[in-house]
């Protein structure tokens, strides 16, 4: 049984260890480096157990890294001719900025201010900068006075709807209907033109020929809500303006309680727009009469009188 027996499986074999040769290391300067098929002896050949069929991998270049990218660059007369044009431009810019800026000067001398469209946002057509053109002290007033424009805007939209319905519940006349629109088409640019553009003015140059038109038309806006308010048929039997008396007598009839409902709305919008009309009114006529307007009004219609004379 000695001779039949297993060999040791601790032995280290000679073609697994590189660093083991015949039970001893080699001595002679040929210790072997690395691994199976990629171990080498330290005098650069290769070892007996190594596979001859691989063979080493090819250099990478120099450049393989860093690739070199060729740019064409501008030649000399190429960017002194690009810099003069830059030059050139920068030259014209400042030309042009000097002339707009006497021309701005000229206009604020003679009195002329740019009014550029900045409202509403979305589709700019009148000129409105109250926080940036009138005083401290004027704005709430103003932007109140503003707030009489859109209300009136609100009430006449709100009457084209109410007159929509009528003529859809009652079948009237589309003439009725024809002349709710006439209301909106000529009041919203009139008020603006008439009397809120010439406060605006008189507020932010403190003119008093702009207070005096103001208090003119405003007078006329606030009688036309009061009307509205009441609403009388005297331009139609059908009684287009959402007033009280439509809506009372709509009440007596089979008509749909929606069409009564819209009158009656009509009528607190409009009843709403004249009162705070009128509080306007006070206060800017308030204003007029301490600040000394009133006289300024009162010796320039003298002089406006003489000159006519004369």
């Amino acid at each position: 049984m000695v001779g039949n027996y297993d060999s040791n499986p601790f032995e280290i074999e000679d073609d697994v260890n590189p660093f083991y040769q015949g039970g001893k290391a080699k001595s002679s300067g040929q210790t072997k480096f690395g691994v199976g098929a990629f171990s080498m002896t330290n005098n650069g050949s290769r070892p007996s157990g190594s596979n001859p069929k691989l063979s080493p991998l090819p250099p990478e270049p120099a450049d393989f890294y860093n690739p070199t990218v060729d740019i064409p660059l501008d030649s000399e007369e190429d960017l002194n001719k690009k810099e003069k044009e830059l030059l050139a431009k920068e030259a014209d810019l400042r030309k042009r900025e000097k002339a707009l800026k006497r021309k701005e000067d000229a206009a604020k001398r003679a009195g002329i201010v740019i009014e550029e469209k900045n409202w509403p946002p979305c589709l700019p057509i009148i000129h409105h900068d109250i926080g940036n053109e009138i005083p401290i002290h004027l704005q709430r007033l103003c932007y109140t006075a503003f707030a009489t424009l859109l209300g009136l805007v609100l009430c006449l939209t709100w009457n084209i709807l109410a007159a929509t319905l009528q003529l859809w519940f009652k079948k009237n006349q589309v003439s009725d209907w024809f002349l709710v629109l006439i209301y909106f088409i000529t009041g919203v640019p009139c008020a603006y033109v008439l009397w809120y553009r010439p406060l605006y003015r008189a507020f932010r140059n403190d003119s008093a020929f702009n207070f005096g038109r103001f208090f003119l038309f405003y007078l006329v806006h606030i009688c036309f809500v009061v009307f509205a308010a009441v609403g009388p048929s005297i331009f139609s039997a059908a009684r287009p303006l959402t007033g009280i008396l439509p809506a009372m007598q709509l009440i007596g009839k089979a008509i749909n309680p929606l069409l009564v409902v819209f009158y009656f709305i009509g009528f607190g919008l409009y009843c709403a727009e004249a009162l705070v009309s009128i509080w306007v009114m006070q206060q800017v006529y308030t204003y007029f009469r301490g600040g000394g307007k009133a006289e300024q009004m009162r010796q320039g219609a003298a002089r406006g009188a003489i000159r006519a004379a004369s």
